[in-house]
């Protein structure tokens, strides 16, 4: 030990005495003059510069950017909607006069489009005129007579074969006619406070039906082309949705101006967040 270098302090120190200090850490004593300077920390937080800019100042890479998260929270349960009782009574009304909808809460009918008569009268119409044929040709055919079928059969007989064959036909005729009617009616179009429901029935045992949200709805306009249709009120009106431009269309629809401004009217308030009616 070099006897020149300044030794650490004693202090006096007995265990026996109660509450006495211990000797505190050793610390070399400070060279003579001002105390050193701390270095600073780099604004670059030690980073390497990857170049300098005319002036020698050094450039830094910017560092990515951290993704920023929002973090929403809902119920597991969301809140219904309320909805007021004037509407929530038309829409049980409108459910019971059309089960067959699937309406959602506060959903109702504002306009049930039917077809036009006129289509009824022309499918019974067609079936008069092929019933009317069927007979002209029986009697043309008796009328003339044909040598062969009378020294084969006596007339009686060929007349209770001919008769026999223009009832079948007559039924087969008005069987088409009826399911004809059945599908002309099924054919329906209904305006809702939300929606436009289109169901097509193309035949007895082929239907669908097409839903399409009032807010999807571009523009709805009608067509009456020729006296017949411009006399009797009647035509066809036409939607074009948005996007995916999908038109639809629904023929022999009575009173077709009247049925397409009730449209734009609630196509318009809906969009602009007023109740429909």
């Amino acid at each position: 030990m070099n006897p020149n270098q300044p030794q650490p302090p004693q202090y006096p120190y007995s265990p026996s005495a109660p509450g006495a200090p211990p000797n505190p850490p050793y610390q070399p004593p400070q060279p003579p003059g001002p105390p050193p300077q701390q270095t600073p920390p780099s604004p670059s937080g030690g980073r390497q510069p990857v170049g300098y800019d005319q002036y020698g100042n050094p450039l830094y890479a910017q560092p990515p950017e951290q993704p920023q998260f929002v973090h929403f929270s809902r119920s597991i349960e969301p809140m219904e909607p309320e909805v007021s009782p004037h509407i929530m009574q038309r829409h049980e009304e409108s459910k019971s006069k059309y089960p067959h909808l699937n309406l959602t809460k506060g959903e109702y009918v504002i306009r049930a489009v039917k077809r036009h008569p006129i289509g009824i009268l022309k499918i019974w119409a067609i079936a008069g005129v092929l019933i009317l044929a069927f007979m002209a040709l029986m009697v043309g055919f008796f009328m003339n007579g044909n040598s062969t079928l009378n020294a084969v059969a006596d007339t009686s007989t060929f007349a209770m074969i001919g008769s026999g064959i223009l009832i079948g036909l007559t039924i087969l005729v008005v069987l088409g006619a009826l399911v004809a009617t059945y599908v002309y009616n099924n054919n329906r179009f209904y305006l809702t406070n939300e929606s436009v429901v289109q169901e097509i029935q193309t035949s007895l045992f082929s239907k669908n039906e097409q839903t399409v949200s009032l807010v999807n709805i571009e523009d709805a306009s009608y067509k009456q082309a020729g006296i017949i249709q411009t006399f009797f009120n009647y035509g066809t009106i036409r939607l074009s949705t948005e996007g995916d431009e999908t038109t639809y269309t629904f023929s022999y629809v009575a009173n077709p101006k009247a049925h397409i401004a009730t449209l734009n009217n609630a196509v318009e308030a809906f969009k602009n967040g007023r109740p429909v009616d």
